[in-house]
């Protein structure tokens, strides 16, 4: 009994170690078109539209959504709700604690994140990009800063929505990725923008 219990852990392991450390060079190949493209463009709008001193657009906590939204599609951290309602959340509170606490870094930053965090978990939309997205609004350079509430708009919000909309398009493309996890919402995306009713599997 003992060693069939230990041969079943056994296997099980070996399958958990295979499935963790097995390469999908398609999935590799979706997860980098995706990536590149989501971030290029928000890159590619910021070049045509501002000088290269007047970084605003790009801020680094898209970086880490897009590691979520383009490599890890079914995680519940990189749903569509988590992704646009964390930044814009975590952006809100951070213009918030900017405007009102004393600019004092090792009291506004922490303030910032903590309470990223808990508007994140109150609402449902925990994604852990977030917290950057708050903590850029109170260390962030002067340009940010200036911007004000005006920062949850642009970038936080179109940068999201155009991270959302590549990952919608790279996401389901192929028959083997969904994206959004909720499967009646992947359906309906593929069939508008795929012509494709095919059953999930």
């Amino acid at each position: 009994m003992v060693r069939k219990k230990i041969k079943r852990g056994f296997r099980i392991s070996r399958y958990v170690i295979y499935r963790e450390t097995l390469v999908d060079g398609r999935e590799h190949f979706w997860s980098f078109l995706g990536a590149f493209f989501g971030i290029g463009l928000i890159a590619f709008l910021q070049g045509f539209m501002l000088s290269k001193a007047e970084n605003v657009f790009l801020i680094g906590s898209f970086g880490a959504s897009g590691v979520l939204i383009y490599g890890a599609i079914q995680s519940p951290l990189a749903q569509p709700r988590n992704l646009i309602g964390g930044h814009v959340i975590s952006a809100l509170i951070g213009v918030t604690v900017y405007k009102l606490v004393p600019d004092i870094i090792w009291l506004n930053a922490p303030l910032a994140v903590a309470f990223s965090i808990v508007g994140m978990q109150v609402t449902k939309t925990l994604h852990p990009p977030g917290g950057a997205t708050a903590l850029i609004a109170v260390i962030g350079s002067e340009k940010i800063k200036a911007l004000g509430y005006i920062y949850v708009l642009s970038p936080v919000l179109t940068g999201c929505l155009i991270l959302f909309s590549v990952a919608m398009l790279f996401n389901n493309i192929t028959a083997h990725r969904r994206y959004p996890a909720n499967q009646k919402f992947a359906r309906h995306i593929r069939r508008i923008f795929f012509n494709d009713d095919s059953p999930d599997g």
